[in-house]
């Protein structure tokens, strides 16, 4: 007598699995940037990249990667191969918060340095191999520098770069967060002493970590810094009218 098999019960078990696998799924932010954004061991704390405090205002729905990396421009990014495994990654709905040029306008430093129309292509590939995979690229101009004029007010310090990020994201209808602009309004809110407070600026004996102390940076941040960056990003999420603003812890 032949057996026939209900092809119907057997669906079942891989129809549930795949709507479950539906609900689970987390939507992806990859950050990808310079030491300014990077994750940090505990043996630099409190050294912090704002990407580091950034992934916890989200709900569970969304996933942070943060593969930025210090000392790097968006040419060294990209020929270092840290780029391709993350564009061979992407999944159709991720995000690509982009944030370079410190290094880029790093002249002094030759390993490292962009000229200023190699920078534009580098952000413009970029968005391009974001948007090839389905994934929303996002351009961040880069977080501004800790500098003052003898008045006391916040001055850019990032010469022709930031412009170009606008520049892409105008002509590529790319979400922009002005983070330059918005650190500088933020550092003068806090005026030139206690924009130190952001910074990661020690004095000797102060932190086990660095013994010697830090006692000259305008750059990198400490925990609290950090966190007061993270939240401009968020805020630039909500000025661009991302989805993501949806998934932001309450009150954010």
């Amino acid at each position: 007598m032949k057996k026939y098999i209900n092809w119907s019960l057997l669906l079942v078990p891989f129809l549930l699995m795949s709507f479950m696998w539906g609900v689970n799924k987390k939507t992806t932010i990859w950050l990808i940037g310079d030491s300014t954004v990077c994750h940090y061991n505990s043996s630099q704390f409190p050294l912090t990249g704002w990407g580091m405090p950034f992934a916890d205002y989200f709900d569970s729905s969304i996933l942070i990667q943060n593969k930025a990396r210090g000392g790097r421009s968006t040419r060294t990014f990209i020929s270092e191969g840290l780029w391709a495994p993350i564009k061979n990654n992407l999944q159709k709905g991720d995000y690509v918060f982009i944030q370079f040029g410190h290094n880029d306008e790093a002249k002094n430093y030759p390993d490292r340095y962009t000229p200023v129309e190699d920078y534009r292509k580098n952000l413009e590939k970029f968005v391009e191999d974001s948007r090839e995979k389905g994934a929303i690229p996002v351009l961040i101009t880069p977080v501004s520098r800790r500098k003052f004029d003898g008045a006391g007010k916040a001055l850019e310090t990032h010469g022709a770069y930031s412009p170009v990020v606008r520049e892409v994201a105008a002509k590529m209808n790319v979400p922009l967060i002005d983070l330059d602009q918005m650190s500088i309004a933020l550092y003068q809110r806090f005026g030139p002493e206690n924009t130190t407070l952001l910074f990661n600026l020690l004095k000797p004996g102060e932190e086990p970590n660095y013994p010697n102390g830090v006692l000259k940076n305008a750059t990198h941040f400490n925990t609290y810094g950090a966190r007061h960056i993270a939240e401009l990003v968020l805020q630039g999420i909500k000025n661009a009218h991302l989805p993501l603003a949806q998934h932001m812890a309450p009150n954010r």
